[in-house]
C-alpha cells in the first residue's frame, strides 16, 4: 500500500506533481516498512537539493524495522529509513561550494541544538548530552527517497572515481574513527604495532581490515564463514582469514578491532592480546546475554599489561574525509566486490531477505 504524506516543512503544501518515493517505518512498530509517496522536501530542510543514487543497508536498519528503536522527526508519523547514502547535487546556491552534478554523501549525525561543547567543536560523534539527531535513525528522515535537501556543512564531496563505491563511505567512517582513536591512544607511550586482529568479516570488519593493511600491519580477520566471498576478499586484501576462534589461533595482537558485537567474541577480544595492546569495540551487543568472566583476572591483565579497551561509534567530518581518502587509495575492484547485491528500491522487500553470499546489500534509488 502507498499513501501520500506531506513533509513537516513550513509553508510547504503537497500535491500530486510534487510526490516522491520514500521507504519508511513507524518507529517502534515492528514490520511497518512501507514504500510510500511523500511531498518534495522544502527549502527549510536545506539549501542544496540532492537526488539519491544508492542507500546501503546494515544491521541498524534491520533493528529499526524490527521496532527495537528509531525516532521520527517532530511532527511526522513516520521515519524515512536509510543512513548510508550516495547522491548527486541537483541544485545548489552559488556560494554553497557545490555545483550541479557533484557526487556527495550526507553526514549522518547532526549536532545537538544547545550545542554541547563537543558538538560546538565539530565533534558531534562525541556528543555530551545525547540530544544529537541522526538521519534515518533519530529525529531526522533518512535517504531512502528520491530526493532530499541538506545544508552545505552536512555534505561531503566525493571524487567521481568513487561513483561505483561511494555508498561505502559511511561504514568506512566508523573504522576511520576507530583507527584514529587507536593511533591517539597508542601515542600515549612507545607504540609500534605489527599485528592487528579484526573480528567479523562483514562490511565494517572488511573495511577495518582495509585500513589496517593500508597501515602496513599484519592483519588477521576472524569470521565463522568457511565459504562464500569473505575468505577470498580477505586474502585478496593481503590479510589472513581465520574461521577458528581467536583463542584457538594463539595470535596475540597489538591492535584489535571488534566488529561483531557477539558477547563471546567481545570477551575474546579483550582477553587474547599482546602487552600494551589497544582494543576498539565497534560492534553493538544485544542485551540479555551472559558470559562467565573472572573479573579479577581480567582487571589484573589489563592493568599489568598497560592495555586499553575503548568503544567507538559514529563519526564527524574529519572521519568522513579520512574515509574518502582511504577509499580513493584502495583498489576499486576490491571495493566493488564488497557490494554483493544491488536491489531496486521498488523491490525493497527482497533487499532485506538475507542470502548466504551477502556482504553489503545496496538499494538502488536512481541508476548512476
Amino acid at each position: 500500500m502507498t499513501s501520500t504524506v506531506g513533509w513537516a516543512a513550513a509553508g510547504r503544501q503537497s500535491s500530486a506533481e510534487e510526490t516522491l518515493r520514500a521507504l519508511t517505518v513507524v518507529p517502534e512498530n515492528k514490520d511497518s516498512l512501507e514504500l510510500r509517496d511523500v511531498a518534495e522536501p522544502g527549502q527549510a530542510d536545506g539549501q542544496v537539493l540532492i537526488e539519491t543514487l544508492e542507500v546501503g543497508l546494515c544491521g541498524t536498519d534491520l533493528e529499526i524495522i524490527a521496532g527495537e528503536y528509531g525516532e521520527a522527526p517532530e511532527g511526522s508519523p513516520f521515519l524515512v529509513l536509510g543512513h548510508e547514502n550516495l547522491g548527486r547535487v541537483l541544485e545548489a546556491p552559488e556560494a554553497s561550494g557545490f555545483s550541479r552534478g557533484d557526487l556527495v554523501v550526507c553526514i549522518v549525525r547532526r549536532p545537538d541544538p544547545v550545542p554541547c561543547p563537543a558538538c560546538a567543536a565539530g565533534q558531534w560523534d562525541m556528543c555530551r548530552n545525547g540530544r544529537y539527531t541522526e538521519h534515518g535513525i533519530k529525529g531526522l528522515h533518512g535517504f531512502a527517497r528520491d530526493r532530499y535537501r541538506a545544508d552545505p556543512d552536512a555534505l561531503v564531496r566525493l571524487s567521481p572515481s568513487l561513483t561505483n563505491v561511494g555508498v561505502l563511505l559511511e561504514p568506512t567512517t566508523i573504522v576511520a574513527k576507530a583507527w584514529q582513536h587507536i593511533d591517539a591512544i597508542g601515542s600515549r607511550a612507545f607504540f609500534q604495532p605489527k599485528t592487528a586482529v579484526v573480528t567479523g568479516a562483514g562490511p565494517v570488519g572488511l573495511l577495518a581490515a582495509l585500513l589496517g593493511v593500508q597501515r602496513d600491519l599484519d592483519v588477521h580477520v576472524f569470521d565463522r564463514m568457511t565459504s562464500g566471498p569473505k575468505p577470498e576478499l580477505v586474502r585478496d586484501l593481503g590479510a589472513t582469514y581465520h574461521s577458528e576462534s581467536l583463542t584457538a589461533s594463539g595470535i596475540k595482537a597489538d591492535v584489535l578491532v571488534e566488529c561483531t558485537g557477539v558477547a563471546s567474541v567481545v570477551m575474546e577480544s579483550v582477553t587474547c592480546r599482546a602487552l600494551d595492546s589497544v582494543t576498539c569495540l565497534t560492534g553493538v551487543s544485544s542485551t540479555g546475554k551472559t558470559e562467565q568472566v573472572d573479573v579479577g583476572a581480567l582487571n589484573r591483565a589489563l592493568v599489568l599489561g598497560n592495555e586499553s579497551v575503548f568503544g567507538s561509534v559514529n563519526a564527524n567530518r574529519s572521519h568522513y574525509e579520512a574515509a574518502a581518502a582511504a577509499l580513493e587509495k584502495a583498489d576499486s575492484g576490491w571495493l566493488q566486490r564488497l557490494i554483493t547485491r544491488r536491489v531496486p528500491l521498488t523491490d525493497f522487500q527482497d533487499a532485506f531477505r538475507r542470502q548466504d553470499t551477502d556482504v553489503k546489500v545496496v538499494l538502488e534509488v536512481k541508476g548512476n
